[in-house]
């Protein structure tokens, strides 16, 4: 016992509380830059697009990231982060054409959300794909992903369902640009 008639603090008594994670969610968009987005207007509609779904995160002070691929590779362009302002000015330097690295583009983003992971544990993790589906690249659903949308912008009356039927395979929801406007 101590001076004033309490038990002594002993190593034992303590213990070591983590700070809880802070919840959240994180919105990592994957851009198809790719030449074939260039016809009928599809990039600059994901784009528009896009700037609808960033607005929504920024209004939820949500993180949210951008990757884009197309040509020979991908990138990170944006975040995470959250978004104070967006506008199209940050877009429109974005081209598009060449091939259409599919896999590339999803590893850059299953790395990225696996960073998240490990930062904040607690945070929901979204994915969201904008692709005309016109790849031929094969990928795995990112393990750290918690929702997945594909945005199908595969066009014309005789179309592959390359968005549909990978959506299918992951589990995951698709819809059409017109489907997520309206």
């Amino acid at each position: 016992m101590g001076q004033n008639g309490r038990s002594a603090l002993r190593a034992e008594d303590l213990r070591f509380m983590r700070e809880m994670p802070r919840k959240g969610v994180l919105h990592c968009f994957v851009l198809d830059c790719s030449g074939s987005m260039l016809g009928g207007e599809r990039l600059a509609l994901a784009k528009g697009l896009l700037i609808a779904l960033f607005d929504r995160a920024s209004a939820m002070r949500a993180e949210a990231a951008l990757v884009c691929f197309g040509g020979a590779g991908a990138d990170l362009r944006f975040g995470p982060a959250v978004p104070r302002w967006w506008n199209e000015r940050w877009l429109e330097p974005l081209g598009g054409g060449g091939g259409t690295p599919f896999a590339a583009g999803i590893r850059c983003a299953a790395q990225l959300l696996e960073r998240s992971a490990r930062r904040k544990p607690a945070q929901k993790r979204w994915l969201w794909v904008l692709t005309d589906g016109r790849t031929a690249d094969q990928a795995a659903r990112p393990f750290h992903a918690d929702e997945v949308v594909f945005v199908d912008f595969e066009p014309g009356t005789i179309r592959l369902g390359r968005c549909e039927k990978t959506a299918h395979a992951w589990g995951a929801r698709c819809f059409t640009p017109e489907e997520l406007i309206s």
